[in-house]
């Protein structure tokens, strides 16, 4: 699925804001709209080994896969226990947010479903609602209670647990804590290295992205810090590229909505506008360079000079 007519190139979409974004854009490449028709995108993660695509359609309850061979739409998940966020483990196993059963799944290689994660000192989890895994297999994921606030992304439960980020140990699968000052942690990703962790705040008021330092033995980010507020925009799902920018889904009115992308220091340095507010992002294709962008009812991809960094 894609737009019926062309785009005089360079696409006007691309807005380079700083020289630093100039060598990332490509002059002769399309945003191009791949899937719509659903209800509110979210979790896209990319399956090189397949050369596809999946991601979350909440409120229809399902996971959805595009073959980029093809073209071609399908369910991959239904029902999907309201969806939220996925990527990969470093085996190349999928791991999924859960909104209405309140866990964090793994598919194996045989298409069972294995829980990772459901409780936290004897309560329920709030929802999980994105998740990345670090080189060392710990899994690191936001639970925020959006599948516990409403029927349409999951159902209406009171908040039994404070919101949070959570690790799970890849040799003992103990939980622990690795941000609890953040109001409503949501999307997250590390850096390259990984000495960083950068995690979204979207609470009733500013919604803010900040950055945190790894501790040495990797089990926890400390020192965290405000990265940017670009209220009244704001991010959601967000991914690292190999150089460390850091590329944002971004909510922000008509002529900001799409993908913003900032520089490690922190600076806004271009746009991809869509005619959608975007919720999450995340790089594929053949060589990790096409970016996808799950916009409210569609999802679209373009071609970037950059590379995404792998954890995401």
């Amino acid at each position: 699925m894609t737009d019926a007519s062309p785009i005089r190139y360079p696409d006007p979409a691309f807005k380079i804001l700083d020289p630093r974004f100039a060598a990332i854009v490509l002059g002769n490449t399309p945003v191009q709209r791949i899937a719509g028709d659903c209800l509110f995108t979210e979790g896209p993660v990319w399956f090189g080994d397949g050369r596809y695509l999946l991601w979350s359609d909440i409120p229809n309850d399902q996971i959805m896969r595009w073959e980029e061979e093809t073209g071609a739409i399908s369910v991959f998940r239904k029902p999907s226990n309201y969806a939220n966020g996925n990527t990969r483990d470093r085996q190349g196993r999928l791991i999924t947010c859960e909104h209405d059963s309140q866990k964090l799944t793994r598919t194996e290689y045989d298409g069972a479903i294995t829980v990772l994660a459901e409780s936290f000192d004897g309560k329920r989890l709030t929802g999980p609602n994105d998740v990345v895994v670090k080189s060392d297999g710990s899994i690191w994921f936001s639970d925020n209670g959006a599948g516990t606030r409403g029927n349409y992304l999951g159902h209406t439960l009171p908040q039994g647990l404070p919101f949070r980020v959570y690790r799970i140990d890849p040799g003992t699968a103990e939980i622990t804590i690795a941000v609890g000052d953040m109001q409503r942690p949501n999307g997250l990703c590390f850096s390259p290295d990984e000495s960083r962790l950068y995690v979204v705040d979207t609470p009733g008021g500013d919604k803010t992205v900040h950055v945190y330092d790894i501790v040495e033995d990797g089990t926890k980010a400390v020192n965290g810090r405000l990265f940017f507020n670009q209220m009244p925009g704001f991010a959601d799902g967000i991914r690292c590229d190999t150089q460390g920018n850091v590329w944002c889904g971004f909510s922000g009115g008509e002529g900001e909505d799409g993908v913003a992308v900032y520089a490690p220091d922190g600076t806004l340095i271009g746009r991809i506008l869509l005619p959608e507010r975007c919720a999450n992002v995340c790089f594929g294709g053949r060589k990790r360079n096409r970016l996808f962008m799950a916009a409210s009812q569609s999802v679209y991809a373009c071609y970037v000079e950059a590379q995404g960094a792998i954890g995401g």
